[in-house]
């Protein structure tokens, strides 16, 4: 990992690929939200986009 492939937020340098991911979880999350109406298969669908999009960033993170 380089230094282009972090932010700071905060002073605390944080992967890319780790914000890239929230953002994934909080377009499902509004999306799904939206769609069904209820919280429950938004937050599961969510949780399970934002961490498949995280670790599957970071292992082509790592690849590089």
């Amino acid at each position: 990992m380089t230094v282009r492939d972090e932010v700071l937020i905060a002073g605390v340098p944080w992967p890319v690929y780790k914000l890239a991911a929230l953002v994934i979880g909080a377009v499902v999350l509004i999306g799904v939200g939206v769609v069904t109406a209820s919280a429950a298969p938004a937050v599961l669908t969510a949780a399970a986009s934002a961490t498949a999009v995280w670790l599957g960033l970071r292992v082509a993170a790592t690849r590089r």
